[in-house]
């Protein structure tokens, strides 16, 4: 059963990393590894981290994937107490926008993601490189209100999700700044050298994603990203009277499967493995345990 959003993509992501590159079975050896890496679980809460690093109009879709995860792991359990919700643009209020006060992540306009209750913490120049870093590692002035602080402890399992444009092993902020693969896993290691998490679930959807993790060396992380050294990260649809692509490949399949569970469902991670590489080939993950 699943019974938290961080327990089921924990284990799907640990799965992925077995097959990532194959789609085949896993070896004994890498379950044996997976097993360990379970087995020292033993958390009391949850975290989500989702942050959208772009700016502007055309980056309609970077906004909607941020929405869309924030959606989903309310819906299956963690509190908008828990979330911390960082977006660098408000699209729903661009003059462009045919459909105000909204955001959708698909071309029917079924589902409004900017309708109530939606809390954002970091909003347009407030999510910046140095903001989350110091909210991840604890960092913040002493005036810095609850809301914007991750409150996380070595019991905590912690979602942290970003989305935007990026490199290799960097992501742009709003197109004036970049993190770096390095800054990242730094940010981690202090995290971990300062009991912020128990385990983590590290998801990144840009061009060569998966360079964005290539430098943690901090343990309990399991990492996945859109894209591979080289290879781009692309939309999965557009809007045409919006003009604008709604949501990324990678995002719009994993929701796919994650819109369709609660946390009493049945679903095996086969069906999600399934999702994944017959719809989304370019899905690459990697576990990193203890160094």
């Amino acid at each position: 059963m699943l019974r938290s959003i961080l327990y089921c993509l924990l284990a799907w992501s640990a799965l992925f990393a077995l097959c990532a590159t194959t789609g085949l079975a896993s070896s004994p050896s890498r379950d044996e590894q997976v097993e360990g890496f379970f087995s020292q679980s033993g958390h009391t809460n949850n975290w989500a981290v989702l942050v959208c690093t772009s700016r502007f109009w055309f980056n309609y879709r970077h906004v909607a994937n941020t929405l869309s995860m924030y959606r989903t792991v309310k819906r299956l359990g963690i509190p908008d107490s828990n979330i911390i919700l960082m977006l660098a643009d408000d699209v729903s209020c661009n003059p462009r926008n045919k459909y105000p006060a909204t955001v959708y992540n698909n071309a029917a306009r079924i589902l409004d993601l900017y309708g109530d209750n939606v809390e954002v913490d970091y909003r347009g120049y407030e999510v910046t490189v140095e903001n989350f870093i110091r909210m991840l590692t604890g960092r913040v002035s002493p005036d810095t209100p609850r809301s914007k602080r991750l409150l996380s402890d070595d019991r905590s399992n912690v979602l942290i999700y970003m989305t935007g444009h990026g490199g290799d092993e960097f992501l742009k902020f709003q197109d004036a700044e970049e993190i770096s693969a390095y800054d990242l896993a730094d940010s981690f290691e202090q995290m971990w050298e300062k009991k912020r998490y128990n385990e983590m679930l590290f998801m990144i959807d840009t061009c060569q994603a998966n360079t964005m993790y290539s430098k943690i060396y901090s343990p309990n992380i399991l990492a996945t990203g859109s894209s591979r050294l080289g290879e781009s990260s692309y939309s999965h649809h557009t809007d045409h009277d919006l003009g604008v692509a709604v949501i990324d490949g990678y995002t719009y399949y994993n929701l796919e499967f994650l819109e369709k569970i609660d946390m009493t469902s049945d679903k095996t991670l086969k069906n999600l493995v399934n999702i994944i590489f017959f719809n989304f080939l370019l899905c690459n993950i990697i576990l990193l345990t203890d160094v």
